[in-house]
């Protein structure tokens, strides 16, 4: 008899301890060391935009104007180089605790009430 395979399907998503807004440090890679704010997050990629790390260059290139059905003129879009925040995952990056020391995260459930409690300091994130 032959064996069926599993099929492994979407990974298991889990929630992130990580939100937009919140202050990072990087822990690996090229900004090893560096610190910034949270601009975004992917929840099913699992990784941040940090704001100004992890810069990456993409060219663009120049377009031309054109009429729109309304017979103005569209603004054309200039050509060159872009910087802009490329994705981390959440693996490289540590949240940092409102006394701007590193820390893991613990959720804590009072009165009914999620909260993001800082392990190191205890001290609410949220």
């Amino acid at each position: 008899m032959a064996r069926q395979r599993r099929s492994t399907g979407a990974p298991k998503r889990r929630a992130l301890k990580i939100r937009s807004g919140d202050r990072v440090r990087v822990i690996s890679g090229k900004d090893r060391g560096k610190s910034g704010r949270v601009l975004r997050t992917e929840p099913a990629k699992e990784r941040v935009y940090v704001e100004g790390l992890n810069m990456s260059k993409r060219h663009i290139r120049p377009r031309e104007s054109s009429r729109g059905a309304s017979g103005q003129d569209t603004a054309a879009q200039l050509g060159g180089v872009i910087e802009r925040e490329a994705p981390i995952h959440i693996s490289n990056v540590v949240l940092l605790d409102p006394k701007g020391q590193p820390t893991r995260v613990r959720i804590d459930r009072s009165e009914g009430k999620r909260s993001r409690v800082a392990v190191s300091s205890g001290a609410i994130i949220d």
